[in-house]
């Protein structure tokens, strides 16, 4: 008997839902209608009112004078905002722009040469044979006047006896009259001219007065060192010939040597004589020669394109041997110039940036100019003044955040 009404039943109910539902009634049964999604809801229409599907429309936002970001007005810079605890976090540090006296120091090689001013040549000027060498290595220290070799030469040695003979004959002439002493004044004469002849010869007055005392002609002739050095070249052994002007040693004092240092193309434009450098050598640790720059030399060298760079330095000691290298460090003066550090610099490949401190924690980017750089320094030519702040440290930690918050530095007009 149920089994007939279960039916009957259930087609009620369905009835009755299927009314309340036509008549917009919130069915009681504890489910509630799911709220509209999101893309739904942006799908609603604008004008729509509450109770008939649509969602009241957003009011719109009030302009603000000052965003969050930084200082956007028309009539000041754009600059970021750095809290004064996001500054102490990061480790900003502010400098000013001041006018300082920059100097650039520019390193370079040297080597140890001649001192081509004390460098000498011994040579003789009559044809002959080396027949004693008192000076038999290269690289002996000599003294001025020290003989260095004796050279037998027939011209010489027959010069000196028409010397003696005319000498003799002034003698003779000069205790006679008449036309004996006519004969004497022309003696003298003579003996002037052979004088001369000897001292052609590098005969010196001393020889010549001992050739006179002894009345000897002597057989050899003795070369002397001009002056106070080291044989460098030897160019002689005993017994060989020699010809007039043949060079027979090189003499170098090295009382005083130079450093020659080499220089690019593009650092002469402040290289100046005079200019001060400090000189080391790994032979010496710890020791420093001063020197200032003694000459520029005016060729450049077309495989290294540098150009040589003169020093002198005095060697006293003799410690300081030529073909040495040596260390070399110019300092050249670039003058008084408006500078900031190297790090509150940003280089963005076209542009250079730097943030000034505008105060209340506000930085403004602003593009420069930069000239000279030195001992950590870039000179400003344009885009800042004596006692303007710069950011000095976490320069691109603040960059950075300029650039997120679309802060940029004006255009130049």
């Amino acid at each position: 008997m149920k089994k007939k009404y279960i039916p009957a039943i259930g087609a009620a109910l369905l009835a009755v839902g299927l009314l309340l539902y036509l008549a917009g009634v919130e069915p009681q049964n504890g489910f509630k209608e799911k709220a509209p999604s999101a893309v739904s809801a942006q799908r609603a229409p604008s004008g729509g009112h509450e109770g008939h599907g649509g969602t009241a429309p957003a009011p719109a936002a009030a302009p603000e004078s000052k965003s969050p970001e930084g200082r956007t007005s028309s009539d000041e810079a754009p600059a970021v905002e750095i809290t004064t605890e996001k500054q102490q976090m990061i480790g900003v540090k502010t400098v000013s722009a001041t006018v300082r006296p920059l100097r650039k120091v520019l390193k370079t090689v040297g080597r140890i040469e001649y001192d081509e001013r004390r460098l000498r040549t011994v040579n003789t000027k009559v044809e002959g044979w080396i027949e004693k060498l008192y000076v038999d290595y290269a690289g002996r220290y000599v003294r001025q006047g020290e003989p260095m070799a004796e050279l037998y030469s027939p011209e010489l040695l027959a010069t000196q006896e028409e010397y003696l003979n005319i000498v003799k004959w002034r003698r003779e002439s000069g205790t006679a009259s008449g036309t004996a002493a006519m004969l004497s004044r022309d003696a003298e004469a003579l003996v002037e001219a052979a004088k001369k002849r000897l001292q052609r010869y590098d005969i010196s007055e001393a020889q010549i007065r001992e050739l006179e005392r002894t009345g000897k002609a002597r057989r050899t002739l003795t070369i002397y060192s001009p002056a106070n050095g080291y044989v460098v070249q030897k160019m002689v052994i005993q017994g060989m010939r020699v010809m007039p002007g043949e060079k027979l040693f090189d003499v170098a004092d090295l009382s005083t040597v130079w450093v020659i240092a080499d220089v690019y193309e593009y650092e002469l434009s402040s290289i100046r004589v005079g200019e001060p450098a400090a000189i080391s050598l790994s032979y010496l640790p710890g020791k420093e020669f001063q020197s200032k720059i003694d000459y520029v030399y005016p060729m450049l060298s077309g495989e290294t394109r540098t150009a040589r760079v003169r020093f002198a330095i005095p060697n006293p000691e003799g410690r300081l041997k030529p073909q040495m290298y040596a260390s070399v460090e110019i300092k050249i003066s670039l003058g008084s110039k408006l500078a900031i550090p190297d790090d509150a610099v940003i280089e963005t490949g076209t542009r250079q940036i730097v943030y000034v401190d505008k105060g209340e924690g506000y930085f403004e980017p602003r593009e420069v100019k930069l000239g000279l750089r030195a001992e950590g320094y870039r000179e400003v030519l344009t885009g800042l003044k004596a006692g303007e702040k710069v950011a000095a440290s976490a320069t691109f930690l603040i960059d950075s955040e300029s650039q997120l918050k679309g802060v940029k530095p004006l255009e130049k007009k």
